[in-house]
């Protein structure tokens, strides 16, 4: 089996805004409790790299569009996949998941050209969008 690719350097991203987010049914299992007949979500997102969380947008209040327009700049080392994962602050235990996405730097460094930078909408599932831009400065080796 060949080695996975491995990305070394800076990931510069910026989280612009999400739309089209719906709660799951887990999400929404205190509302017939509480009589809060709303479905608006109080979203965030994280920021992980290899399943290792490396940054957080601030929460949006009441809105199933949040704006965020937030940069973030990681330092990475032997990277394989970045994931966006969209979460629902709760007032009550465990925050909710919402939506997520997940992209290997393979395919980033193969998206973005020579302008080593992609902006644009990312497909979440089960549903929604997120738009955002990436560049990555740093090399991309094969790893083992």
């Amino acid at each position: 089996m060949a080695g996975s690719m491995r990305f070394n350097g800076t990931l510069k991203l910026k989280i612009g805004e999400a739309v089209d987010l719906q709660p799951t049914r887990w999400s929404m299992r205190h509302v017939s409790i509480f009589k809060k007949g709303s479905s608006l979500l109080n979203p965030y997102i994280t920021l992980n790299v290899d399943q290792c969380r490396v940054g957080q947008t601030s929460t949006k209040h009441r809105t199933n569009k949040p704006t965020y327009n937030e940069e973030f700049s990681i330092p990475v080392c032997e990277g394989s996949k970045v994931e966006l994962a969209i979460f629902h602050d709760t007032p009550i235990g465990y925050d909710d998941f919402v939506a997520n996405c997940s992209l290997s730097f393979h395919e980033l460094v193969k998206n973005c050209g020579p302008s080593d930078c992609f902006e644009g909408w990312l497909d979440l599932e089960p549903e929604g969008k997120v738009y955002v831009a990436i560049t990555l400065i740093g090399s991309i080796t094969e790893g083992t």
